[in-house]
């Protein structure tokens, strides 16, 4: 029997993990750090802890039940923690978790990412739905979709 060192058993470990299958714990974490809500609150709390009040000033839109299921679901995970101060009233911060913190340079960039372009996705998306809603694209769509049932009948 082989000894492997710790080093090598996470190595193996990791290996094993694959997002493309639809039962991987990987895929569903994806799933989880792909949701808007967690990228904005992850990147707002880069700069240090944030009470609740502050997190729903600074992320325009969120209503408060995402806002509290959001933070909920990122202390279950490990990349927030929660810190209640007893005081009158009680305080409570939220703030990045090391694991939070490993995060963030990906969610960060993501964010940059989608700041820097969204003029030119913006412009893509006007060419392509001007694109599929001309009259001759819209023209081009039946004749491709009759010759394809005359091909059934055939």
């Amino acid at each position: 029997m082989t000894t492997r060192t710790t080093a090598q058993q996470r190595e193996q470990a990791r290996i094993a993990y694959d997002a493309y299958l639809a039962t991987c714990p990987a895929r569903q974490l994806l799933d989880r750090i792909s949701d808007k809500w967690v990228s904005l609150l992850l990147t707002a709390l880069a700069d240090g802890p944030q009470r609740y009040s502050g997190l729903s000033r600074t992320i325009a839109g969120v209503s408060q039940k995402m806002l509290t299921q959001t933070l909920r679901t990122l202390e279950r995970d490990g990349l927030i923690s929660r810190s209640v101060t007893p005081s009158v009233p009680v305080r409570v911060d939220y703030s990045l978790t090391s694991l939070g913190v490993s995060l963030l340079p990906v969610m960060q960039a993501i964010k940059d990412w989608a700041e820097t372009h969204i003029e030119q996705v913006a412009a893509a998306r006007d060419t392509y739905d001007s694109r599929s809603t001309s009259p001759d694209a819209v023209a081009q769509s039946t004749e491709r979709n009759e010759a394809s049932r005359q091909i059934r009948r055939a």
